[in-house]
């Protein structure tokens, strides 16, 4: 029922693993430093993926996590420098410091569910695959112009951090905060819709979005100039990009 603390820690024979459905937790660094570990299948009873549980498994190619999973801790997947792939479960809430550091050969990250994605919790922008992988696909179509679900009610720090897939973006009246550096590096990004209902918009949320040139919003420009993050330019719009104001999608 358990992978206890580093069991199989440094078993560089090790190739593939099938954790079963009877497992409901893996140990912290149980699989760190498999490096000829190429393919893991993580059962659908495993709630969390611990502290290094996979560090430096520099093979690994793919990871899916599946839906019984609620957090992803710190280090997890560190130094897994083969990652080519990720699909996270839609239930995941976390993802702890470091948990990607150095997946850089990431180019692809799988969901299934963008209201739960907006809601993670990420201990820093390389715990996100994005900040490496760029390509988002949600349900297999890959996300260019993504319109927020009206069921999110605020878009975490660095959840779409590097998404250079990201054309236009709409966020609908129900949401009230943007994150920390949560567009940051999405260079592909042209167009924004921000509704009047936000209050608050996290430092460099839009840090190096270089093609941004419209941002359209649904209030005044007195609103906007009282939204907290507008002052001294802490989010970081580009100075060439023009903001549009009362504006009302057709």
């Amino acid at each position: 029922t358990s992978i206890n603390y580093g069991v199989f820690s440094g078993c560089t024979s090790l190739t593939s693993i099938t954790i079963p459905d009877s497992v409901t937790s893996i140990g912290n660094c149980a699989f760190e430093d498999c490096t000829s570990l190429t393919s893991i299948t993580i059962g659908i009873v495993v709630t969390s993926i611990v502290y290094e549980a996979f560090r430096d498994c520099s093979s690994l190619t793919s990871i899916t996590i599946p839906n019984s999973v609620t957090s992803i801790g710190e280090y997890a997947f560190y130094g897994c420098t083969s990652l080519t792939s990720s699909t996270i479960g839609n239930i995941v809430t976390s993802i702890g410091y470091y948990a990607l550091r150095g997946c850089t050969s990431l180019k692809s990250l799988y969901i299934t569910d963008i209201a739960k994605w907006c809601e993670i919790d990420f201990g820093d922008f390389t715990s996100n695959p994005l900040y490496y992988a760029h390509n988002l696909y949600l349900n297999n179509e890959l996300v260019t112009a993504l319109d927020i679900p009206d069921s999110v009610t605020r878009i975490g720090k660095y959840a779409f951090y590097g998404c250079t897939s990201l054309t236009s973006i709409t966020i609908p009246d129900s949401v009230t905060s943007i994150g920390m550096r949560v567009f940051c590096d999405c260079t592909s990004l042209t167009s924004i819709t921000i509704p009047n209902s936000v209050t608050s918009i996290g430092g460099g949320a839009f840090r190096g979005c270089s093609s941004l040139s419209d941002t359209y919003f649904a209030g005044t420009k007195e609103e906007w100039n009282a939204i907290e993050g507008i002052a001294y330019a802490y989010i970081h719009i580009p100075t060439t990009a023009t903001i549009h104001y009362n504006y009302i999608p057709e």
